[in-house]
């Protein structure tokens, strides 16, 4: 894959096009990853601003700092053969913008860019309604491409080979945090750019999905939650859990990790072009709920993934859109008992023609490791 592949020139006028038929006059996108899923720029974000500009008629420029015009101009973006607006320390980059807009009614602003930059737009725009630029480009990041599939396979690829690792770290008597700095080293080496988190919740810990780590010591007998993921450098993420347990565990544990397993099988046959996002909630949680642990399973069962860990489509109660092939996502239900220990099985998923793909591989089942 090249960055013209992952990030190909179509993109821009097809953002134009959405923003035209949301009935926009501009998309206003900062750093962060809706600039770079339209031009590919993976930009700093710094207090000076970087703003690439998509009115819904005409030419689209980035407003760069002048210090930072080498790196645009270095980057994907420069084959969209863009007008870089470079701006000086001295300039009000907003007012120039705002005057090469002209009059306008409706902004798009990009989901992640700070609120300075939005008050001072709102200054410089003032008669211009702000809406956030998702509400325009969630359609076409949703629907991954082949080659952000092939992406998102080799992030799947790259996060598995970590988890392949992770029983020769996990010993009793080592703490999360050193079990945690081994995983993020093997996560780097294993060809990511970043490590974006590591989970290492063990006994009680387990039962909190977004612990992190701490210098709690991994005792012999309990289950360990391992939750990983990062970015590789073209920009597409990975995200996979699996529960380990150091010695045997639980028997109370090992009753219910078998009733997750087959839940998290629910769901993910379940994946098919038409079916519904809720729907695919459901199947995991039925599964969970009629073996008495439904007040356990406390978040939703996945959330969609590409250049951000977390995006749409969202795969929870009271989302009825359907499934489309090329939407990616993971199915992590999980168990939690305050106090005792918890467990979850995550995979990431992509829609195909005639269902699901996971491209997550390593064993669902419970992984036993030498205290």
């Amino acid at each position: 894959m090249t960055s013209s592949d992952l990030y190909p020139v179509s993109r821009l006028a097809a953002a134009q096009e959405a923003t035209a038929k949301a009935g926009l006059d501009a998309l206003l996108l900062t750093p962060g990853p809706d600039l770079r899923y339209v031009s590919g720029y993976d930009a700093k974000p710094l207090e000076r601003l970087t703003c690439l500009v998509v009115p819904a008629s005409g030419e689209a420029y980035m407003m760069v700092p002048r210090l930072e015009l080498p790196a645009a101009q270095a980057s994907p973006a420069a084959r969209l053969g863009l007008e870089f607006v470079a701006w000086d320390e001295t300039d009000d980059p907003y007012s120039i913008a705002a005057s090469r807009l002209g009059r306008v009614a409706k902004v798009g602003l990009a989901d992640r860019m700070w609120a300075m930059s939005s008050l001072r737009f709102r200054d410089v725009l003032p008669e211009a309604e702000q809406v956030l630029a998702g509400t325009v480009l969630r359609d076409l990041r949703m629907r991954k491409s082949p080659a952000e599939v092939a992406a998102l396979r080799e992030a799947g690829e790259a996060i598995d080979a970590v988890h392949r690792q992770v029983p020769e770290l996990l010993r009793a008597g080592r703490t999360e945090r050193e079990v945690g700095r081994d995983i993020a080293e093997a996560i780097l080496a294993a060809g990511h750019a970043t490590v974006d988190f590591v989970i290492v919740a063990s006994g009680p810990n387990g039962a909190s999905p977004h612990h992190d780590v701490s210098d709690r010591v991994i005792q012999a007998g309990e289950p360990v939650v391992v939750d990983i993921g990062g970015q590789l450098h073209n920009g597409y993420c990975s995200d996979s859990t699996r529960t380990y347990s150091v010695g045997e565990p639980p028997a109370e544990f090992a009753a219910y990790y078998e009733v997750l397993r087959r839940a998290q099988e629910a769901a993910c046959a379940a994946v098919r072009p038409g079916v519904s996002c809720e729907s695919i909630d459901a199947a995991a949680r039925e599964v969970i709920a009629e073996a008495g642990y439904g007040d356990y399973f406390i978040h939703r069962t996945g959330h969609g993934i590409g250049i951000e860990t977390h995006e749409e489509p969202y795969v929870v109660s009271g989302n009825d859109e359907p499934m489309e092939a090329g939407f990616a996502f993971s199915v992590e239900p999980g168990i939690y008992l305050p106090g005792r220990h918890g467990a979850r099985i995550e995979d990431i998923v992509v829609c195909t023609e005639t269902g699901g793909e996971r491209l997550n591989n390593t064993p669902r089942e419970l992984v036993t490791v030498q205290p």
